[in-house]
């Protein structure tokens, strides 16, 4: 695949290791400095370690396959979370940092997707979006309108978000689990 194609969360060979992208930038120097490149930052999938390269726009770079595969999340053991195939019944466990900061929202039962890499999981995803009850928020204040200002709410799972003025303790909202953002009250 041509450079220019590469997105952000493609997973390239680079130097004979697994890099997911997660910046790209086209650069277009100066008349004086030559043509453009693509600027590339990059995650080494098994170290976690950051890299950056520099790609001439004519160059072509090995992109990995990724295959995603559903399980049912079961339960916490010790680091490792316990997940079944839903075909086979069989039970597998990985570590929980795969799920990264979504980690307060897995509930028993639920659907998780395990992203692999040539046979090596590198990623657990939940719902994108999911219903949260709230423990305590702040009281209304008296006169501001519910468009223009929102207010702290700590979630059942630990997890603090920032809520229009209208909702309350106890109520239940839909909730971005990618970066903890408040979508709408459900009812």
């Amino acid at each position: 695949m041509n450079v220019n194609s590469l997105s952000i969360g493609n997973v390239i060979e680079f130097k004979g290791k697994y890099c997911m992208v997660t910046k790209r930038e086209h650069v277009k120097p100066g008349k004086q400095s030559g043509g453009g490149f693509l600027q590339v930052e990059m995650k080494d999938l098994k170290s976690g370690n950051k890299q950056m390269a520099r790609f001439n726009t004519i160059d072509d770079v090995d992109v990995v396959n990724l295959v995603d595969k559903i399980y049912q999340y079961q339960y916490m053991d010790g680091d490792n979370l316990a997940l079944m195939d839903m075909d086979t019944y069989e039970q597998i466990l990985l570590n929980k940092e795969l799920v990264g900061n979504a980690l307060p929202f897995l509930e028993e039962g639920i659907d998780v997707t395990v992203q692999y890499c040539d046979a090596t999981p590198i990623k657990i995803s939940l719902p994108e979006k999911m219903v949260v009850k709230i423990q305590t928020t702040e009281a209304t204040v008296k006169g501001q309108t519910a468009a223009a200002s929102y207010k702290p709410a700590i979630l059942e799972n630990g997890v603090r978000v920032m809520v229009p003025q209208f909702v309350t303790s106890d109520d239940k909202i839909l909730v971005r689990t990618e970066d903890n953002t408040y979508v709408e009250r459900v009812k």
